[in-house]
């Protein structure tokens, strides 16, 4: 039998196909259920705080992420813990299959709740299972095949699962989405993870006492601190624009079709292919230095983006959508390198919690830059607001120079571009 994990492309196919499963539910949960529900005709009041409610594992996922590293023997590991998530998320779609969520949402929000909470919970153990297995030279294209993979699962089960809900009928898209989720559990029984003989011997008690001083150090480490710091800011920029890029366009007089073809199709190939390339360029370059240079041109993009939405007139409108185009190909160059640089200064025996941790850090920032965006576009207009957002990002240009592995990695490339500040 193959071992998936064994090989580059082995990695490569497994983790892509992980984040695709990762993704159908979330693309399902934040674009198809609102949708539906609004075209019920439920209030927006209601459908925000469901869908506020539903994200809440995703934010809250390291607090209970160390029972991921620590629950682990030699017959309950890391596989283990992706195939009874991935089961559980599977199982808690059933009731969907005989109750209508348009009618009576309150009676499915246990759930959807329990199938976010699983997919929160899958997610540190691929994230876990990726920082142990995935050589360091290669976590950087890995998480660009790990971005593909969930910008396609998104795709296809949220804006996808819109289309056909009205061609194969929602009964027939809830059985798509739950075979989505379990094709990725073929592939984790085709995968091994190499345990060391000293682990294989340790009972769950041991694992806890092991931890404890590897996570009371990693809590007093100034990379994890610095880290998470750069996770709350660096993405700023992005995430405002990201925020209000829809109606961005409409204000500039893209219409509804074309809004939604950008979306669509030109966001899933811009940032899906920016990831592949982030990816390639920070497992050669160094994980710190592709994310500084990606930075700084994504920077860049949103300032030309911003200069372009004054007085842009819908004739001009090429200009502007080929600037979005790129900047979402930068989004996908940063967030692949990023991830990486995450992975790579996380201690592998705290995998789920401390990269959860960081994780965290970066839906913060999604969030505070959101609200942000959403208060001051109305004052002061979009460009000045991405503006001001881009700068808090280029502020934590310096944090990177602090970014590295408490206990350096033989043979990996340190990208010391700010060691000489």
């Amino acid at each position: 039998m193959p071992n998936l994990l064994s090989s580059r492309r082995g990695r490569r196919i497994l983790f892509t196909a992980l984040y695709l499963s990762e993704g159908a539910p979330i693309g399902f949960i934040w674009w198809a259920l609102p949708t539906k529900l609004r075209l019920a005709g439920i209030g927006l009041e209601t459908i925000t705080m469901l869908t506020s409610l539903l994200v809440l594992p995703w934010i809250f996922k390291f607090l209970w992420s160390p029972l991921i590293d620590a629950v682990q023997t030699s017959r309950w590991t890391l596989r283990s813990w992706i195939l009874a998530m991935q089961m559980l998320m599977g199982c808690s779609l059933l009731p969907l299959l005989i109750w209508d969520i348009s009618a009576d949402p309150a009676r499915l929000i246990p759930f959807l709740l329990l199938l976010t909470t699983a997919a929160a919970t899958q997610d540190a153990a691929i994230d876990a299972l990726a920082i142990r297995t995935v050589p360091p030279g290669e976590r950087g294209s890995v998480n660009g095949w790990m971005q593909l993979g969930m910008l396609v699962g998104r795709s296809a089960l949220g804006g996808g699962a819109l289309l056909l809900d009205q061609r194969i009928g929602p009964a027939a898209v809830v059985l798509l989405l739950v075979a989505v989720i379990w094709s990725g559990s073929i592939l984790v029984f085709l995968s091994a993870e190499c345990t060391h003989a000293s682990e294989e011997k340790q009972s769950i008690r041991q694992r806890l006492r092991a931890l404890q001083p590897r996570l009371e150090s990693t809590v007093r480490s100034r990379t994890t601190w610095f880290g998470l710091l750069f996770g709350a800011l660096a993405g700023a920029g992005f995430e405002g624009v990201g925020a209000v890029a829809g109606p961005y366009l409409v204000d500039k007089g893209f219409s509804q079709d074309e809004v939604g073809s950008f979306f669509a199709f030109h966001f899933v190939v811009a940032m899906g292919g920016g990831a592949l390339l982030g990816g390639y360029i920070a497992d050669r370059l160094g994980t710190r230095r592709a994310v500084f240079h990606f930075l700084l041109l994504l920077s860049a993009s949103i300032f030309a983006l911003a200069a372009l939405g004054t007085g842009l007139h819908y004739s001009h409108g090429i200009w502007f959508l080929s600037t979005m185009i790129l900047f979402y190909v930068l989004v996908g160059s940063f967030t692949a390198s990023s991830y990486a640089l995450f992975m790579e200064i996380t201690d592998p025996a705290l995998g789920a919690t401390q990269f959860s941790a960081f994780m965290g850090a970066t839906n913060g920032c999604e969030s505070w830059s959101s609200y942000f965006v959403g208060k001051t576009v109305p004052a002061v207009g979009y460009p000045l607001a991405f503006a001001v957002l881009t700068f808090v990002s280029l502020a934590a240009l310096p944090l990177l120079r602090y970014l590295v592995p408490d206990v350096q990695p033989s043979g990996g490339k340190d990208g010391s571009i700010l060691s000489d500040w």
